[in-house]
């Protein structure tokens, strides 16, 4: 099916595979790449959910639904659910997994019982865990053995596999600010400009902001602009880089001055067009304190 066609009728991806093995991360990997998850859906529920997603296309664009053993008996209706749906249209099927002895370190390490365990062991529940999705794996269109996997690596995994080619993996804000407003509680960076001349002092460039081009062409035409600007954007660019590689998804790098109207403003769109072009990232601008003068 065309990228085209899977818009028009909605993207659906069933997640399964065994208790241990990471659902819960790639489950929040997707939804953090702007998928609708469902999780611990009964199979009988995969029917009613793909109408709604036929019907509701531009809302419900790419949908996971996170199937597993915790459904008990109706779980065993996964394998004849999906034969059936896949004769309508197309389901993508990912099937997480890990060695028998990673399971069990991970179920001891959280000191939680295996699903299917009863009154056996740990060991007992993963082998009939297995043989009850041998047809599952067998059937997956993307099988992940998790086994040599942290958390922020399987995140990976899953952005890399389903991250659209155009979409951004991280979302920048550059925030100007005032400093005499306070800091901003969310900035991850703090950039102070201060060191600047101040175009308040300018009777010509006082009513203006960062955002006309005289105050611009002052605040970047000052000594020590460039050289600030271009080593810090220089600077941010392997930081942005490091950040897609641990699955933050989102950072604010806070511009300051002193009342946040014209050498924050000038600097935060500078750095914004200096930034645009780093990979996987999408880059905003914010001005918190602009008119509060």
């Amino acid at each position: 099916m065309s990228e085209a066609a899977r818009r028009e009728t909605g993207e659906v991806l069933v997640v399964t595979g065994m208790s241990g093995a990471g659902r819960s991360t790639a489950a929040n990997a997707l939804e953090d790449l702007g998928w609708y998850v469902v999780d611990n859906l009964p199979p009988q529920m995969l029917k009613p959910l793909l109408d709604l997603t036929e019907l509701a296309a531009g809302v419900l664009p790419r949908v996971a639904v996170v199937v597993d053993v915790r459904g008990r008996d109706l779980f065993s209706e996964l394998p004849e659910a999906m034969r059936a749906l896949r004769e309508r249209r197309q389901i993508r099927l990912m099937f997480l997994d890990a060695s028998d002895e990673v399971l069990v370190r991970r179920f001891e390490a959280v000191r939680r019982p295996h699903p299917l365990q009863d009154d056996g062991t740990i060991l007992d529940g993963i082998r009939l865990e297995r043989e009850r999705l041998t047809g599952m794996r067998e059937s997956a269109d993307v099988i992940i053995d998790t086994s040599t996997y942290n958390i922020h690596q399987l995140a990976t995994q899953v952005n890399d596999l389903f991250t659209e080619a155009d979409a951004a993996r991280h979302t920048l804000t550059i925030l100007s600010f005032g400093f005499k407003y306070g800091l901003p509680p969310d900035a991850d960076l703090v950039a102070d400009m201060r060191f600047l001349p101040n175009p308040f002092w300018n009777e010509e460039l006082r009513p203006l902001t960062g955002e006309d081009p005289a105050v611009r062409d002052f605040v970047l035409g000052q000594p020590g602009a460039e050289e600030f600007i271009a080593a810090y954007a220089t600077a941010l660019r392997p930081v942005l880089e490091g950040y897609q590689r641990e699955n933050k998804r989102h950072s604010v790098v806070a511009v300051g001055c002193t009342g946040g109207k014209h050498r924050s403003v000038a600097t935060a769109r500078e750095l914004a067009e200096r930034l645009a072009a780093v990979p996987g990232v999408a880059v905003r601008v914010k001005h918190r304190d602009l008119g509060r003068e």
